[in-house]
Protein backbone atom coordinates (compact mmCIF):
# COMPACT_ATOMS: atom_id res chain seq x y z
CA UNK A 1 0.00 0.00 0.00
CA UNK A 2 1.28 3.33 -0.72
CA UNK A 3 2.42 5.84 1.62
CA UNK A 4 -0.61 8.12 1.23
CA UNK A 5 -3.14 5.56 0.64
CA UNK A 6 -2.25 3.91 3.89
CA UNK A 7 -2.10 7.87 5.87
CA UNK A 8 -5.83 8.62 4.25
CA UNK A 9 -6.87 5.29 5.71
CA UNK A 10 -5.39 5.94 8.90
CA UNK A 11 -6.85 9.63 9.08
CA UNK A 12 -10.39 8.13 8.59
CA UNK A 13 -10.27 5.90 10.71
CA UNK A 14 -9.39 8.15 13.44
CA UNK A 15 -12.09 10.51 12.63
CA UNK A 16 -14.38 7.54 12.56
CA UNK A 17 -13.16 6.55 16.24
CA UNK A 18 -13.62 10.14 17.11
CA UNK A 19 -17.08 10.34 16.10
CA UNK A 20 -17.81 7.06 17.86
CA UNK A 21 -16.35 8.66 20.97
CA UNK A 22 -18.34 11.92 20.77
CA UNK A 23 -21.40 9.53 20.82
CA UNK A 24 -20.15 7.39 23.38
CA UNK A 25 -18.75 9.46 25.96
CA UNK A 26 -21.52 10.94 27.57
CA UNK A 27 -23.71 7.42 28.00
CA UNK A 28 -20.27 5.98 29.30
CA UNK A 29 -20.30 8.60 31.89
CA UNK A 30 -23.60 8.12 33.04
CA UNK A 31 -23.24 4.69 33.26
CA UNK A 32 -19.79 4.98 35.49
CA UNK A 33 -21.87 7.07 37.79
CA UNK A 34 -24.48 4.88 38.42
CA UNK A 35 -22.39 1.83 38.72
CA UNK A 36 -20.63 4.28 40.78
CA UNK A 37 -23.33 4.60 43.08
CA UNK A 38 -24.77 1.85 44.55
CA UNK A 39 -27.44 3.98 46.46
CA UNK A 40 -29.10 5.11 42.90
CA UNK A 41 -29.45 1.09 42.25
CA UNK A 42 -32.48 1.34 45.58
CA UNK A 43 -34.40 4.29 43.07
CA UNK A 44 -35.10 1.49 40.75
CA UNK A 45 -37.47 3.05 38.51
CA UNK A 46 -35.57 6.23 37.75
CA UNK A 47 -32.86 3.70 37.03
CA UNK A 48 -34.51 1.42 34.72
CA UNK A 49 -35.75 4.57 32.99
CA UNK A 50 -31.85 5.84 32.51
CA UNK A 51 -30.59 2.74 31.71
CA UNK A 52 -32.28 2.13 27.77
CA UNK A 53 -30.81 4.84 26.01
CA UNK A 54 -27.66 4.27 27.74
CA UNK A 55 -27.71 0.69 26.63
CA UNK A 56 -28.73 1.90 23.00
CA UNK A 57 -25.45 3.96 22.65
CA UNK A 58 -23.40 1.21 23.56
CA UNK A 59 -25.37 -0.95 21.74
CA UNK A 60 -24.74 1.44 18.71
CA UNK A 61 -21.11 2.21 19.24
CA UNK A 62 -20.39 -1.75 19.12
CA UNK A 63 -22.21 -1.78 15.75
CA UNK A 64 -19.78 1.21 14.35
CA UNK A 65 -17.10 -0.01 15.81
CA UNK A 66 -17.74 -3.54 14.04
CA UNK A 67 -18.32 -1.46 10.76
CA UNK A 68 -15.03 0.21 10.95
CA UNK A 69 -11.70 -1.00 9.18
CA UNK A 70 -8.73 -0.63 11.10
CA UNK A 71 -5.27 0.26 9.53
CA UNK A 72 -2.68 -2.21 9.73
CA UNK A 73 -1.08 -2.80 12.79
CA UNK A 74 -4.31 -1.77 14.84
CA UNK A 75 -6.21 -4.52 14.15
CA UNK A 76 -5.31 -6.01 17.50
CA UNK A 77 -6.35 -2.87 19.69
CA UNK A 78 -9.26 -2.34 17.54
CA UNK A 79 -10.76 -5.90 17.62
CA UNK A 80 -10.14 -5.36 22.02
CA UNK A 81 -11.92 -1.79 21.85
CA UNK A 82 -15.25 -3.64 19.97
CA UNK A 83 -15.00 -6.71 22.01
CA UNK A 84 -15.20 -4.25 25.24
CA UNK A 85 -18.02 -2.25 23.66
CA UNK A 86 -19.54 -5.27 23.61
CA UNK A 87 -19.18 -6.84 26.85
CA UNK A 88 -20.46 -3.34 28.21
CA UNK A 89 -23.48 -3.85 26.95
CA UNK A 90 -24.07 -6.94 27.96
CA UNK A 91 -22.55 -6.20 31.28
CA UNK A 92 -25.61 -3.74 31.59
CA UNK A 93 -28.04 -5.22 30.42
CA UNK A 94 -27.79 -8.33 32.85
CA UNK A 95 -27.86 -5.53 35.77
CA UNK A 96 -30.75 -3.66 33.82
CA UNK A 97 -32.71 -7.39 34.11
CA UNK A 98 -31.33 -8.21 37.20
CA UNK A 99 -32.40 -4.88 38.69
CA UNK A 100 -36.02 -5.48 37.13
CA UNK A 101 -36.58 -8.86 38.10
CA UNK A 102 -34.65 -9.39 41.02
CA UNK A 103 -34.40 -5.81 42.72
CA UNK A 104 -31.17 -3.49 43.93
CA UNK A 105 -29.72 -5.93 46.37
CA UNK A 106 -29.26 -8.43 43.90
CA UNK A 107 -28.41 -5.96 41.17
CA UNK A 108 -25.49 -5.07 43.65
CA UNK A 109 -23.73 -7.75 43.21
CA UNK A 110 -23.11 -7.29 39.70
CA UNK A 111 -21.80 -3.95 40.43
CA UNK A 112 -17.97 -5.27 40.43
CA UNK A 113 -18.20 -7.23 37.01
CA UNK A 114 -20.17 -3.60 35.55
CA UNK A 115 -17.45 -1.51 36.55
CA UNK A 116 -14.83 -3.66 35.36
CA UNK A 117 -16.64 -3.98 31.76
CA UNK A 118 -17.15 0.03 31.42
CA UNK A 119 -13.99 0.61 32.10
CA UNK A 120 -12.54 -2.01 29.98
CA UNK A 121 -14.35 -0.05 27.47
CA UNK A 122 -11.80 3.30 28.65
CA UNK A 123 -8.56 1.05 28.54
CA UNK A 124 -9.88 -0.43 25.10
CA UNK A 125 -9.97 3.02 23.68
CA UNK A 126 -6.23 4.12 25.37
CA UNK A 127 -4.93 1.32 23.00
CA UNK A 128 -6.95 2.35 20.02
CA UNK A 129 -5.82 5.86 20.64
CA UNK A 130 -1.86 5.34 21.57
CA UNK A 131 -0.05 4.15 18.46
CA UNK A 132 2.73 1.28 19.33
CA UNK A 133 6.21 2.72 19.31
CA UNK A 134 8.26 2.05 16.69
CA UNK A 135 10.65 -1.03 17.47
CA UNK A 136 14.25 0.26 19.11
CA UNK A 137 17.29 -0.72 17.87
CA UNK A 138 18.14 -4.12 20.02
CA UNK A 139 21.12 -2.71 22.36
CA UNK A 140 24.37 -4.58 23.48
CA UNK A 141 24.56 -5.55 26.48
CA UNK A 142 28.03 -5.82 28.01
CA UNK A 143 29.37 -9.36 28.76
CA UNK A 144 28.16 -9.91 32.26
CA UNK A 145 30.50 -11.51 34.48
CA UNK A 146 30.63 -15.18 34.50
CA UNK A 147 30.03 -17.33 37.45
CA UNK A 148 33.91 -18.41 37.66
CA UNK A 149 34.66 -14.00 37.66
CA UNK A 150 32.60 -14.16 41.28
CA UNK A 151 34.19 -17.27 42.51
CA UNK A 152 37.73 -16.44 42.09
CA UNK A 153 36.68 -12.91 43.92
CA UNK A 154 35.46 -14.65 46.71
CA UNK A 155 38.81 -16.88 47.54
CA UNK A 156 40.71 -13.66 47.44
CA UNK A 157 38.50 -11.85 49.60
CA UNK A 158 38.31 -14.72 51.95
CA UNK A 159 41.95 -16.02 51.98
CA UNK A 160 43.01 -12.20 52.13
CA UNK A 161 41.03 -11.36 55.27
CA UNK A 162 42.35 -15.20 56.60
CA UNK A 163 45.95 -13.64 55.62
CA UNK A 164 45.00 -10.15 57.11
CA UNK A 165 43.64 -11.65 60.03
CA UNK A 166 46.94 -14.08 60.94
CA UNK A 167 49.32 -10.95 60.09
CA UNK A 168 47.73 -8.79 62.62
CA UNK A 169 47.41 -10.73 64.68
CA UNK A 170 51.48 -12.24 64.85
CA UNK A 171 52.28 -8.51 64.27
CA UNK A 172 53.93 -8.88 61.02
CA UNK A 173 53.30 -6.33 58.99
CA UNK A 174 54.05 -7.68 55.64
CA UNK A 175 51.98 -10.71 56.19
CA UNK A 176 48.83 -8.44 57.10
CA UNK A 177 49.68 -6.28 53.63
CA UNK A 178 49.88 -9.57 51.78
CA UNK A 179 46.23 -10.33 53.37
CA UNK A 180 44.91 -6.68 52.41
CA UNK A 181 46.55 -6.97 48.80
CA UNK A 182 44.61 -10.32 48.32
CA UNK A 183 41.31 -9.08 49.60
CA UNK A 184 41.76 -5.62 47.24
CA UNK A 185 42.20 -8.00 44.28
CA UNK A 186 39.78 -9.97 44.48
CA UNK A 187 37.37 -6.41 44.47
CA UNK A 188 39.33 -6.02 41.29
CA UNK A 189 38.64 -9.21 39.30
CA UNK A 190 35.13 -8.97 40.37
CA UNK A 191 32.91 -5.57 40.46
CA UNK A 192 29.13 -6.03 39.18
CA UNK A 193 27.62 -3.78 36.39
CA UNK A 194 24.51 -2.22 36.15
Amino acid sequence: MRPGVASGQREGYVAALTGLWKRLAWALTELESIAADPSELFDEQAVLERLPPLQYALHASSELALGLRPPAGAEAAHAELADALAGARDATAEVAEVLELGGAGVAETLLPEWRGALFRVRLARLRVATPKPLPAEPSVEPESPGHGDALAATVLAVSGAGVFAAGATLGLWPVWALGLALFASGVLVYSPRP
